[in-house]
């Protein structure tokens, strides 16, 4: 992908992506793909290069997605492809300095300004920023030297060492913090005797006024000095956040009372402890809800926090304690009783029991022996074994884990659009109603009364705070992911929280994901002059070869009875129908018996008892040698112990519950029964798992798909969410939305109920938001609110959704 550059006559910066562009054949097809992507609301700028084959789009994702630009593309009667995953690259950023819902849009901003990036997401409330962009086009230096002229700091984050990064983001946050409190409680100090001097007549003596002065002075340059700088560069970069309202609030009565102090002096009004006490109020509130903001993101920290540091290697015999960043792939490891898993392997000696609760959410320990696999970090309960090392750094599933929350945190749902509308353009109403207020009472409320006129506006300055509203939706999709993590449930981000909410049917594969996906040979038929030992050996040859679960239990199913395979001399897999091969000169065909009946052989003699062990939950598989039938293997696969129970915690939760297979009816619907599922949909070839979940979207159902295995990716994929169980393949992981990490299907239930509540969090968040505005800004105009009120109720709209969002840690107990 090309690099896009930017052009002075755009009226915003944008979002830049190229799309490759299929059936042009002249400048007439250019300039009808340019026009139809022109006429979409939203796009800034586009052009078409026939000699490539591209086309470049500068827009507001705010307002148009890239699949709408595809979409007007195709329309247009040609056909257009999005960057793919290998196309784009991606940094994230830690980021200091901001106060509100409009810093972090400023920080977008400028982010998205420069030439090459795609996309700009910045979350005010763990202030970390995510930038995708085309290859070579930008560098980490460039882009934080971007977020600099904002005005603010960029802490690049490094894929390859994220958690020394991240650790290194903490503690400055935690520096931050530290001069936080160091302010508020100076602040506090002087404010005080401010504060007392002012609102009690006695403690007044002749030049009060002065001694007024000399405490506010500090308070308001000194402990209020970030907000005035923060100020200064927001109106220097031609925009506005909560800083310039405090700003413009707190300077205007030290100003007025300045300027009393010295011209009207014992006649004036003062109003020192109005500035004071808003700084200290202020600083209170923001001291607090940085606090809070931590305990939000408890959750990654704890599991930063859960890699070991050291490792004991054991090379040529002799044992040595290196660092966990040293470990390479291959090494021989020692875990003691006690220890953490110091990175993922397998288990090449020993064996023990390991708690693997920080990733599963399953608090009962997992017995595990020589070839097992073993997850890094996880707990070692009783036995001492040696591992040899296989992933290490950030290849390792706990490393993926913190990178798969990070990334949900920092995502936006699509209902904070309305809000980073609205931020963009608060400040600057909030600072012409203050005009407005200030101008109504000094003509008309309390005509020629300068002190009425700049309590009503200052009241209004101080109150209006855009903190809330930048808050309301981040804050929430920062815990319910968090909360997500700690029950093993990885959500990809706040879009598909919002999706899950609005399921309407949760669809669930058979093999694997209800059932616990290793059947096992119960059963042999037998067509006359047939042997069963016999059977089961060319049975077993010929699916040795075979990777389909019911293959692989025949095969179990003929060593378990010690009958010694034969070697296979051709073999065929036939997709959703079965195989065939040819072992010492026999044809054998196995498989379904419509595979059977589509082949003209006769499967009449052994249908009914076929039937009858189908009907028993357990899946036949015909046999025929040489064109003829010679029998039918009975293959059961149990029910997970939690299936029905997974069932049934949807259907509480008012989801229909659908299962899709490629089982032949009879054993699948005996399955059904079995989970408590009425609806199922049988003989399902895989590549048409993902034609019935269209087919299910199509008569208005919202559709969550449950899977694990490769062949389930494409239905995970066209479902409205895609579910896939942590213990199934990477295909099928890295193509849903949603994975459950222990392969617990009551997750699914859990998950939609956590997406559920979050949701409903978000929407409780916004709407004290904007009710706090609405109602606040009026009566501050109005005179009914005095300005240090106005400045704790600000202070409190912010901890009241930093508050109500931590209430989702509670989800589940």
């Amino acid at each position: 992908m090309r690099n896009v550059e930017t052009t002075p006559t755009l009226p915003q910066p944008g979002a830049h992506l190229s799309l490759q562009v299929e059936g042009m054949t002249c400048a007439s097809c250019v300039a009808r793909v340019e026009r139809a992507l022109n006429k979409l609301h939203g796009v800034q700028e586009a052009s078409v290069n026939f000699a490539t084959e591209e086309a470049r789009v500068v827009f507001d994702p705010q307002q148009v997605a890239p699949e709408a630009l595809v979409k007007a593309i195709e329309d247009a009667g040609y056909h257009a492809t999005l960057p793919q995953a290998a196309e784009i690259e991606q940094a994230d950023f830690g980021i200091r300095g901001m106060t509100c819902a409009s810093c972090a849009g400023r920080v977008e901003r400028a982010l998205r300004k420069v030439p090459g990036v795609q996309e700009a997401t910045v979350n005010l409330a763990d202030e970390h920023a995510s930038v995708t962009f085309a290859p070579g086009s930008v560098s980490p230096a460039q882009l934080e030297a971007a977020v600099k002229d904002a005005g603010y700091e960029a802490l690049h984050i490094p894929s390859a060492a994220p958690a020394e990064a991240l650790t290194h983001h903490e503690e400055a946050k935690a520096a931050d913090l530290l001069r936080l409190r160091n302010r508020l409680l100076v602040a506090g100090a002087l404010t005080l005797p401010v504060f007392l001097v002012s609102m009690v007549p006695a403690l007044q003596f002749p030049g009060f006024q002065y001694l007024l002065l000399a405490l506010t002075a500090p308070v308001q340059f000194w402990a209020g000095g970030p907000f005035m700088r923060s100020a200064y560069q927001a109106v220097k970069h031609g925009s506005a956040n909560m800083d310039v309202l405090v700003s413009l609030g707190t300077l205007a009565a030290f100003g007025f009372s300045l300027y009393q102090t010295f011209f009207v002096a014992g006649h004036g009004h003062y109003y020192y402890e109005t500035a004071a006490v808003i700084i200290t109020l202020i600083l209170l509130g923001k001291y607090l809800e940085a606090r809070a903001k931590g305990t939000a993101s408890a959750a990654i920290k704890r599991l930063m926090g859960m890699t070991p540091k050291t490792a004991r290697l054991v090379k040529d015999g002799v044992e040595s304690d290196i660092p966990v960043e040293r470990i390479q792939v291959g090494d021989q490891l020692l875990v003691r009783p006690g220890e953490r898993v110091p990175t993922d392997g397998v288990i090449a000696r020993g064996h023990s029991s390991l708690d693997e609760s920080m990733l599963t959410g399953e608090s009962l320990p997992v017995q595990k022996g020589e070839g097992d696999a073993v997850i890094g970090a996880t707990l070692n309960k009783t036995g001492a074994f040696v591992m040899t090392a296989r992933q290490v750094g950030a290849d390792t599933a706990l490393s993926q884990i913190i990178r798969l929350v990070q990334e949900a945190q920092g995502g936006k749902a699509p209902i904070q659009r309305l809000v980073d509308k609205v931020s963009a353009v608060f400040v600057p109403i909030v600072v012409g109603i203050a005009l407005f207020t200030f101008l109504g009472w000094f003509f008309w409320g309390a005509p020629g009364d300068w002190a009425a006129a700049l309590t009503a506006s200052v009241a209004v300055l101080v109150i209006a705070c855009p903190c809330a509203m930048g808050l309301a939706t981040p804050m929430a999709i920062m815990v319910g992911t968090g909360k997500g993590a700690e029950h093993g449930l990885l959500i990809k981000g706040g879009e598909v929280l919002e999706r899950a909410r609005d399921l309407t049917t949760v669809v669930f594969d058979k093999t694997g994901t209800l059932t616990v996906g290793k059947p096992a040979l119960t059963d042999v038929l037998l067509a006359p002059g047939q042997e069963a030992p016999a059977l089961v050996r060319l049975a077993a040859s010929a699916e040795r070869g075979s990777e389909h679960p019911l293959g692989e239990a025949i095969v179990r199913g003929a060593q378990d009875r010690g009958i010694l395979l034969a070697e296979v001399s051709g073999f065929e897999a036939i997709a959703g129908g079965g195989i065939q091969a040819v072992i010492e000169g026999k044809s054998v065909l196995i498989g379904t018996k419509r595979l059977l009946e589509a082949r003209g052989i006769d499967v009449g003699s052994l249908a009914s008892e076929a039937e009858r062990l189908e009907g028993e939950a357990k899946t036949a598989v015909y046999v025929a040698i040489e064109g003829k039938l010679a029998g039918v293997l009975a293959v059961a696969d149990a029910l997970k112990p939690h299936a029905r129970e997974a069932v049934e915690g949807l259907k509480r939760q008012g989801l229909s519950v659908v299962m899709i297979t490629g089982d032949n009816r009879r054993t699948a619907e005996a399955i059904a029964r079995g989970a408590g599922i009425e609806r199922v949909l049988a003989e399902v070839l895989p590549q048409d798992k993902a034609k019935e979940v269209k087919r299910l979207q199509g008569e208005g159902q919202t559709v969550g798909m449950v899977g694990d295995g490769i062949n389930d990716a494409p239905a995970l994929a066209q479902a409205d969410v895609g579910i896939a169980l942590g213990t199934g393949t990477d295909v099928a992981m890295e193509a849903s939305d949603l994975t459950l990490v222990s392969g617990d299907v009551r997750g699914v239930a859990s998950a939609i109920g956590l997406s559920r509540a979050t949701l409903a969090n978000i929407r409780q968040n916004l709407f004290w938001a904007f009710f706090y505005n609405v109602i606040g800004i009026p009566v501050a105009a109005l005179g009914f609110l005095n300005p240090m009120l106005a400045a704790g109720a600000m202070g409190f709209s912010s901890l009241f959704v930093v508050g109500n969002a931590l209430r989702l840690r509670r989800f589940g107990r």
